[in-house]
């Protein structure tokens, strides 16, 4: 039988969730009350923990306040040591790993961790590593969500489990960890040392929710969706759906977060003529697919919102697929 770890991620030194500011890791309630559930194990967690004992599962309950104990559960997916002395993940290990995640950011936290432990330097790369990779298959991982009140208007679950369709309920999450398939997915690698799930959307928008136009270069692979001179109002970045759409116009168009391509979109306002003369606005989006993005702003600062983590650009970013690099338990 397995040993499962059931992770929680928890604002602590070094906010490992990567929550943004305040290091929100719990998704309801007020602030003061947020803050105890560091220290409280969610409904869901204990639910998840009944079932998979129930199966007979030796399950052990971890909340991870910094990268370091993130790093402690993550130690106990290692392979046997190798000739090489690399970290390497045990393709017929006994122990499994459910992630409850309150938001995206802490799923991306997790596996920013993994990518961290297992990807090998470019001086030490191994034989037996894919050329079109640079980790190996990395532990699949089950996905708990903790809030299935994140959905849209027509009750789809906008987060990442709910465009997978990944199980829900904690006794299904826990059936698909110990009877389920493995189902591989991509992963986008990008140069500033962290991993997207889902995507990226570039750019901002006023109080009245407008977008504001920004300036940069955005090239994908051999292919220029922007010089650098068009004003954009948008440019989205998706290995998975998330960031498909920019108010009523449609980005990204069938962005599959297991092709090994990455989809990128540009939102660039163009001025028609109609042929009475009159002058109309209108968006054109431009698109194309590939290995690989590199954005260079031309404005000083870009911001954006990765995985539904904020930031800024202030230089060139580049971001490239990993085909198949993770996965997770399904159905």
């Amino acid at each position: 039988m397995y040993d499962v770890v059931l992770l929680t991620l928890a604002p602590g030194e070094d906010d490992p969730a990567g929550c943004g500011t305040g290091g929100d890791c719990c998704s309801s309630g007020t602030a003061p009350e947020r803050g105890n559930c560091a220290d409280t194990p969610r409904v869901p967690v204990l639910a998840c923990a009944d079932a998979l004992t129930a199966r007979g599962a030796r399950v052990e309950s971890v909340t991870a306040r910094s990268d370091r104990e993130i790093d402690a559960v993550l130690a106990r997916l290692d392979g046997p040591p190798r000739p090489d002395g690399l970290d390497w993940p045990d393709p017929d290990g006994k122990t499994r790993l459910v992630v409850a995640t309150a938001s995206d950011g802490q799923l991306r936290a997790v596996m920013r961790r993994l990518v961290r432990r297992y990807a090998p330097p470019p001086s030490r790369r191994p034989a037996d590593l894919a050329d079109n990779r640079t980790v190996p298959d990395l532990p699949p991982i089950g996905v708990l969500p903790l809030d299935p009140s994140r959905s849209t208007a027509a009750g789809t679950p906008r987060d990442l489990a709910g465009q997978l369709g990944l199980p829900r309920e904690p006794a299904a999450v826990a059936a698909a960890v110990l009877d389920g398939r493995v189902r591989r997915l991509d992963l986008l690698r990008n140069d500033g040392g962290s991993v997207t799930l889902d995507g990226a959307l570039l750019g901002a928008a006023d109080d009245a929710g407008t977008p504001l136009a920004w300036r940069g270069r955005v090239e994908v692979d051999d292919t220029v969706l922007s010089g650098g001179d068009d004003p954009l109002l948008a440019a989205a970045i998706g290995n998975a759906g998330g960031y498909a759409e920019l108010g009523d116009v449609r980005l990204l168009s069938t962005a599959d977060p297991a092709d090994g391509t990455v989809e990128v979109a540009v939102a660039v306002p163009v001025v028609v003529r109609s042929r009475w003369g009159r002058r109309t606005a209108r968006i054109e989006v431009r698109r194309a697919r590939g290995r690989a993005v590199a954005v260079t702003p031309r404005d000083p600062e870009v911001p954006f919102l990765d995985d539904g983590v904020t930031g800024t650009l202030t230089r060139k970013r580049s971001w490239w697929i990993e085909p198949g690099a993770w996965a997770v338990y399904d159905r």
